[in-house]
């Protein structure tokens, strides 16, 4: 990341308002091609810093979320890997065409909305969700796309869940040639049951550090390599990884790898290869230890995902003085099924060890960027509760 020649990035307002996308879109351009400023968009509620310095050929600098770790990275993006990663992306759907963009640009997931539409040389339909995502207020975004051009839409699992909720919504994006799903575990009911109402969706998997999805219903993308080593981590190499963390050598040298002549970027998801596609298994570091045996969070979630009842949900493990940690399930939805229901489904398709001990009632979970569970928040949240309990607590005897 050292270079002689670095030189400030612009900061500007990201977020979903149409002031701040118009600014980027001007921005981005000369950008992408080094013949202007990188951009650091931020979050427009947040004061303005100092541009980042940052070396030639860097076309943006994008926080990460840091929903595990609670803080995040700035991570920088060559103008070259956004462009490979849109124009891949492309290749990959119907070709260029116009999308609506109602994810923050200041995360990654919609600044590569906006990169798309430069690529394309189309003008995204703005969604303004500051004060709320609307089914309906998509609908409308989505009915103004010029109709002559392939339609696309980038959603997180949340929005799509309320679409779902929207028999007009539904209608509307029906039209559309792709709709990217990512930056969190959809659940696989929620899935099941957009596609067989007729939505083109495409489950996407990346992350800042590769400029977004660059994996699409487990297919990588033309120019993308994934590999699994022998502890399951998946590792990623291509022309879309960034250059490097700018606030944390140590962590840079951790996660960006050269080997036989090509950068790799060693994640921390666990992934399973069959042929070219890749399944995804959840964070390396999502394994709860209780009563001294090993439990995946991501496996007790992907098993709650169809049970019937359960809206958004997140599995932690939280400090217990029997079991060392209790195995919780922090649920949404008015119809959320009772603890017994949900310890019996997960014991039914992992055993009963992984059926979770605990479980909490809550109106939404704690978010940190678009759609991305808070773990370290929802812990916080669940030893809270368990201490404090209530009627929307429910804890499994100990001892049975």
């Amino acid at each position: 990341m050292r270079s002689l020649h670095v030189r400030p990035a612009a900061v500007l307002p990201g977020g979903t308002g149409r002031e701040a996308v118009a600014a980027l879109l001007a921005a981005l351009p000369g950008a992408l091609d080094g013949s202007a400023p990188a951009v650091h968009p931020v979050d427009p509620g947040a004061a303005l810093p100092p541009g980042p310095a940052v070396p030639p050929g860097v076309a943006a600098v994008v926080r990460t979320s840091g929903s595990t770790s609670g803080t995040g990275h700035l991570v920088a993006l060559d103008g070259a890997g956004l462009l490979a990663s849109a124009r891949a992306t492309h290749a990959r759907l119907a070709g260029p065409g116009q999308w609506v963009a109602c994810l923050p640009s200041h995360h990654i997931a919609g600044l590569q909305v906006l990169v798309r539409s430069v690529v394309a040389g189309t003008r995204p339909v703005v969604l303004d969700t500051a004060a709320g995502f609307r089914a309906a207020d998509l609908a409308a975004a989505v009915r103004r796309l010029d109709p002559g051009a392939p339609g696309y839409l980038s959603l997180v699992p949340t929005q799509l869940a309320r679409v779902m909720a929207d028999d007009d919504a539904v209608a509307a994006l029906r039209g559309l040639a792709a709709i990217l799903v990512g930056g969190a575990r959809t659940a696989p009911a929620l899935l099941e049951s957009a596609r067989a109402a007729g939505l083109p969706v495409v489950t996407t998997y990346g992350m800042t550090e590769t400029g977004g999805g660059c994996v699409y219903d487990g297919v990588a993308l033309d120019g993308v390599e994934v590999e699994v080593d022998a502890d399951s981590r998946i590792w990623i190499t291509g022309p879309v990884l960034a250059r490097g963390y700018l606030d944390d050598p140590a962590a840079d040298r951790a996660t960006f790898h050269e080997r036989d002549g090509r950068r790799r970027l060693r994640t921390n998801d666990r992934g399973r290869l069959t042929g070219r596609t890749l399944t995804v298994l959840g964070r390396l570091d999502d394994v709860i230890v209780t009563g001294g045996l090993n439990v995946s969070a991501a496996a007790v979630e992907h098993a709650l995902g169809d049970l019937a009842g359960v809206g958004d949900l997140v599995v932690v493990g939280v400090p217990d003085d029997h079991w060392g940690a209790l195995v919780t399930a922090v649920v949404t939805g008015p119809e959320a099924p009772g603890l017994a229901e949900v310890r019996d489904h997960v014991a039914a398709r992992l055993g009963r060890h992984h059926a979770p001990r605990a479980l909490i009632r809550v109106g939404e979970l704690p978010l940190r960027g678009p759609g991305k569970v808070d773990r370290l928040g929802a812990a916080g949240l669940a030893r809270a509760r368990l201490t404090a309990g209530g009627p929307d607590v429910e804890r499994h005897a100990t001892g049975s």
